[in-house]
């Protein structure tokens, strides 16, 4: 029996704009990505204020992305049988409340602790806004809608660290999270007013699935995220195994379960569904990657102050968020297997072009030339990917589709923060090898001037690696189906 998200009988729709609802989700949705990234500029001053040690500031950062990462298969298909609307408040309530935590915390383990809730109530609001665009907008209509959605995830991520640098130096590292509370209850009031309560349906719940899915991606989760402080020994690759294994585990059981699996197999034979989610993953795992290389050369080489070096990015943002309108609408003309196509082609191009000038005494203009086709390709790629990774789900699907992206995104970026941490460590120690100075017991901001080269180089040449990831990615979305054109599908 179908349902309405506030409990009573659904009845039949009235035509309004979806538009007010998907502006109101989107205030929250930015703001929890924002916290994705906004507190890797305020580390230092964190472990300065608590006395903290390096693997436990570290910790601020992994129990978000962790609690973030882990649940979203389960909160994806939460929304399908309670009501996308409901579980979005639920997540956003937690959410805020746990940002006042954050900022008001006497310690590190407290810190931790509210992280970790901080990073379950955004679990629980992410799928939830793919869900409503996929359910409340026409096929027709879906692209602009999924480019305002891709666009605030890939703006949110980009202006985290530049927020950051100016609530760190002008208020102090608290206000990173104090901040969240104003605009938590704003679009409380937003979601409760303009967010549509739309059906559900009443069904059983997997509970074997929901314990296979949550333990296999904490195991792996957790492995890949904390194996570079572990130097990658025995017991990391034994987590990552045991993770490999309870997930497989999960997807025997789903295939398995005729009743009501936690997550349908039968998503994955829309090709371009399989398709989407394998190019989200890339762009997750660059996005990530990218940021760590470009900020350790503009401050460690550059000289820059956590904030001026944040503002170099400043162009890539303002690419993304100019050009997204213009690009949803080309998504709903266009197959949208030539938009993100181009989109990760220019972001591969701008990576080599970046690396290439990475260099002791760049001028910064040059920087900035790559850097601004950088958001060039980052506005041409959320949109069209996301349109298609939902386009021809079933609507009772829609909160289980969602949740799958998510996570594929979310595991995507946890890669790429530890195969980078690989990968610069390793060049790092190669440009080194010959003996003397180092730069691996420096701080980033104190550098001598003689290992700039060297350091720059290493850096450079690990901005490579997210560049050969979105080559993957690009494979993925040149072969989407013809059968997105305008006009058929949907």
């Amino acid at each position: 029996m179908a349902v309405s998200d506030s409990g009573t009988r659904a009845t039949a729709p009235v035509e309004v704009s979806p538009w007010p609802a998907l502006w109101a989700l989107v205030v929250g949705f930015f703001m929890i990505l924002i916290d994705m990234t906004i507190v890797s500029i305020a580390t230092p001053a964190i472990q300065r204020d608590f006395g903290a040690s390096v693997d436990a500031v570290v910790w601020v950062t992994s129990a978000y992305l962790l609690a973030y990462a882990v649940p979203l298969l389960i909160t994806g298909r939460l929304g399908d049988r309670f009501g996308p609307r409901r579980m979005y408040l639920v997540g956003l309530t937690v959410f805020t409340l746990a940002s006042l935590w954050c900022g008001l915390t006497s310690s590190i383990e407290m810190l931790v602790a509210a992280r970790a809730v901080q990073g379950l109530g955004a679990s629980l609001m992410t799928p939830q806004t793919m869900a409503v665009i996929t359910r409340t907008f026409p096929p027709h209509k879906r692209g602009q809608a999924m480019s305002l959605w891709g666009a605030s995830a890939g703006v949110a991520t980009l202006v985290g660290p530049i927020l950051g640098g100016v609530l760190v130096d002008g208020l102090g590292w608290e206000w990173i999270f104090f901040i969240n509370v104003p605009i938590g209850v704003v679009a409380f009031v937003l979601a409760m007013r303009l967010v549509p309560a739309l059906p559900t349906t009443v069904r059983r719940f997997d509970v074997l699935g929901v314990v296979l899915s949550g333990v296999g991606m904490f195991l792996l989760v957790f492995g890949i995220q904390e194996g570079q402080s572990y130097d990658w020994g025995a017991g990391v690759w034994a987590l990552i195994a045991s993770g490999v294994v309870v997930l497989a585990g999960f997807v025997f059981w789903q295939a398995r379960n005729r009743a009501e699996p936690l997550m349908s197999l039968s998503l994955f034979r829309d090709r371009n569904f399989s398709l989407a989610n394998i190019a989200i993953t890339t762009v997750g795992f660059a996005i990530t990657a990218m940021a760590f290389p470009i900020t350790f050369y503009s401050q460690g080489v550059m000289g820059l102050s956590p904030t001026r070096a944040a503002l170099l990015l400043i162009p890539m943002a303002v690419f993304s968020g100019v050009l997204a309108p213009f690009v949803g609408r080309l998504t709903d003309r266009a197959h949208p297997r030539w938009i993100a196509g181009f989109g990760i082609a220019a972001w591969v191009v701008a990576l080599v072009w970046l690396a290439a000038v990475m260099k002791p005494g760049t001028a910064v203009w040059v920087l900035l030339l790559p850097i601004a086709l950088l958001g060039v390709g980052n506005a041409f790629v959320w949109g069209p990917v996301s349109t298609t990774a939902n386009r021809n789900l079933p609507q009772d699907q829609a909160g289980a589709g969602a949740g799958v992206y998510n996570t594929t995104r979310q595991v995507g970026a946890v890669l790429g923060s530890a195969g980078i941490a690989v990968l610069m460590e390793s060049r790092i120690a190669a440009q080194f090898s010959g003996g003397g100075a180092s730069p691996a017991g420096e701080t980033i901001t104190a550098i001598p001037p003689a290992l700039h080269a060297g350091f720059s180089t290493a850096m450079a040449q690990s901005l490579l690696l997210p560049a050969g990831v979105l080559v993957l990615g690009l494979v993925a979305v040149l072969t989407f189906t013809v059968s997105l054109r305008p006009g058929r599908g949907q």
